[in-house]
């Protein structure tokens, strides 16, 4: 498969040498044959231009009034459309949420921050291996606080209600399972004045859980997989 890589942000230049950017950290947690779409320059791919979709994080938000943004939930509704494979993560999962009818905002339970736990709500054949809780990354203020009509929530805790869900091909995760600890560590350190010294260490303190990740990678590629246009 063709993964076609929504990139909606650049890593800070002053990150840059802990992981790359974008596409070096997505590669890198699900390898394969990448192609980049720089949203934020303008450079919008069809909806058929890939064989699956990947859209990135970003220090913007969905409801930011920016002439890229509306165009990407145009596409995000195309894609959807079409039935093509797709996967939101974090601001990703957040436009799947906003394009295709529900809301986001500012969560009233203030940042999610850290590496949380969520529970999964009910198993499904492409969920392979199978996880009855999901460790992740987590590194947000907005959040998905109503589902699309039609969608389903899979995972979810306290802090997010909805941190993984799924709509028709489209598969949305708040989390950041492509993030490498070094990058994790340092934007935590870098927002500790913004977050407060009790909440950034709280986090901090988080950081040696088990996480998720390549069991999401294989969850991916199994949902991309399943909804593969034949």
């Amino acid at each position: 498969m063709t993964y076609g890589l929504l990139q909606c942000d650049h890593v800070d230049g002053a990150n840059r040498h802990l992981a790359g950017d974008y596409l070096d950290m997505f590669s890198a947690w699900l390898p394969g044959d990448w192609r980049v779409f720089d949203l934020t320059a303008e450079d919008f791919p069809a909806p058929d231009a890939c064989d699956a979709w990947v859209a990135t994080g970003s220090r913007h938000s969905v409801n930011d009034d920016i002439p890229w943004i509306h165009r990407f939930a145009d596409l995000v509704r195309a894609i959807d459309a079409a039935r093509a494979p797709f996967a939101g993560v974090c601001f990703g999962h957040q436009m799947m949420g906003h394009a295709l009818g529900g809301r986001v905002s500012k969560s009233p339970r203030g940042w999610g921050i850290g590496v949380q736990t969520f529970h999964v709500h009910q198993a499904e054949p492409w969920m392979d291996p199978p996880l009855s809780t999901v460790n992740l990354f987590m590194s947000c203020q907005d959040q998905v606080e109503v589902l699309p009509p039609g969608a389903t929530v899979i995972a979810s805790n306290v802090h997010c209600p909805v941190a993984l869900f799924r709509h028709n091909s489209l598969l949305g995760i708040q989390g950041h399972p492509e993030w490498r600890m070094p990058y994790a560590r340092a934007l935590l350190d870098q927002r500790t004045p913004r977050l407060g010294q009790a909440y950034a260490s709280h986090a901090l303190g988080t950081l040696d859980r088990v996480r998720h990740s390549s069991e999401l990678a294989h969850w991916v590629r199994n949902w991309f997989a399943l909804h593969a246009r034949r």
